[in-house]
């Protein structure tokens, strides 16, 4: 619970580089401290936030920003988990030269990746984050003299990714495995997926599911049962669980006040009646 410095701020620290930290962009004082820079352009990466015309027009060619999507899908402060949540199986980078809307600026350039079947989002978010750095490198060099053409973004197509919260975590079992293991690699590590383990009726605990894998019809059961309901443990790793479309195996999940572990490990202390399922807190 202490405050830490981010990376940038400490590379700019051993660099001897001047850093301004201000808790308001929003402010004549900020603007002023642009201003006073003279800056040719300022890159903009990771920042949550809309800015005002004082900050965009304050260096000389204005501002670009690195974003982590194919624009104009994903605009927005979460574009990295949204596209894993929703299955998307390709994403990007932009360059966008900023305006005042939501990342709705020209492109300079874009790169594209395949994400991975079992990627996480903070996988994702470290390939995307050198695929930055590289289009950034050797796309400034074309700004700079002149030789790029920003390109306006069609409006057909486009999406948003908003603020991430914790309720997006909840998991629902009558959704298809895909969707479900969709949803846990792309809120990992934060805000992390979770759902309730319904002993009963009235009984149920809280649990993290970090890891899952969806089941190829050879390893799924050769029965019916209810979504949420969990059928033993499956040929490779992790617990069985019936889905609205599919089976999924979970493979790592936590239960509050406890540690990370396999799934088969965390379940095997408890015994868990036959009807146990995971549900939502109402269901």
């Amino acid at each position: 619970m202490k405050l830490a410095p981010p990376p940038v701020k400490t590379r700019a620290a051993a660099l001897g580089l001047d850093v301004i930290q201000p808790t308001k962009v929003r402010t004549p004082e900020f603007a002023a401290q642009l201003r006073e820079q003279a800056a040719d352009l300022a890159v903009v990466v990771a920042y949550g936030r809309i800015l005002p015309p004082a900050i965009l027009t304050a260096p000389r060619l204005g501002c670009v920003n690195v974003h982590a999507s194919l624009l104009p899908k994903y605009r927005g402060a979460a574009p990295v988990q949204w596209s894993i949540v929703r299955g998307e199986t390709e994403t990007g980078v932009c360059l966008m030269q900023m305006d005042e809307g939501l990342d709705t600026g020209p492109v300079l350039a874009r790169a594209s990746l395949e994400i991975g079947a079992n990627e996480t989002a903070g996988e994702l978010a470290e390939r995307l984050s050198s695929l930055g750095a590289q289009l950034l490198l050797r796309t400034l060099p074309q700004f700079w003299a002149g030789a790029l053409s920003p390109v306006p973004q069609p409006t057909e197509g486009a999406t948003l990714a908003p603020i991430l919260k914790k309720e997006d975590g909840v998991l629902d079992f009558t959704q298809p495995a895909r969707a479900i293991h969709d949803r846990v690699r792309g809120l990992s590590p934060w805000p992390g997926a979770h759902a309730w383990l319904a002993l009963d009726d009235t009984s149920r605990e809280r649990v993290k599911i970090h890891r899952t894998r969806v089941l190829t019809p050879d390893e799924a059961p050769a029965l019916h049962a209810a979504p949420g309901q969990l059928l033993g443990q499956a040929a490779g790793e992790g617990v069985v669980v019936a889905c609205g479309e599919g089976y999924l195996a979970v493979c790592e999940l936590q239960f509050d006040g406890a540690k990370r572990l396999p799934a088969v490990t965390a379940l095997a202390g408890r015994r868990l009646p036959a009807e146990a399922r995971f549900a939502k807190p109402s269901a």
